[in-house]
């Protein structure tokens, strides 16, 4: 599940219901996300999902059986803890940094220039 949907999702995970954290992530993936939330005191399930295809990566849904869990609403609102004891960012829980800023909305993709930078050009 992406930061960017707020969906709810439940799902029954080896026959206990569970809130659905992500779902289609590698093994890796699934390994970090089953530290992460065993770290912040959840009990976490994971589902093997049917390969769409023969030969292909399997990949998994991650659950916590804390039923109001949402990870959406868990990142933005810092309740979750990394190992070092700061705060999970939007960037730590995609992977994309190890020690992120956390004024996320200050963060850029790169290449791209800021309104008043692309002004300064046309000029």
């Amino acid at each position: 599940m992406a930061l960017t949907n707020a969906k709810h999702i439940i799902a029954e995970i080896e026959g206990v219901r569970c809130s659905v954290a992500e779902t289609g992530a590698t093994l890796e993936r699934a390994a970090f996300l089953r530290d992460l939330l065993e770290l912040n005191k959840y009990d976490v399930k994971e589902l093997q999902e049917p390969a769409a295809t023969e030969g292909a990566e399997p990949k998994y849904t991650i659950g916590v059986t804390d039923l109001i869990f949402n990870p959406v609403f868990a990142v933005y609102e810092c309740l979750l803890k990394t190992k070092e004891g700061g705060y999970v960012t939007p960037g730590y829980w995609r992977q994309e940094c190890v020690t992120c800023d956390k004024r996320y909305w200050m963060r850029r993709k790169p290449g791209k220039k800021a309104p008043h930078e692309a002004n300064e050009i046309l000029q």
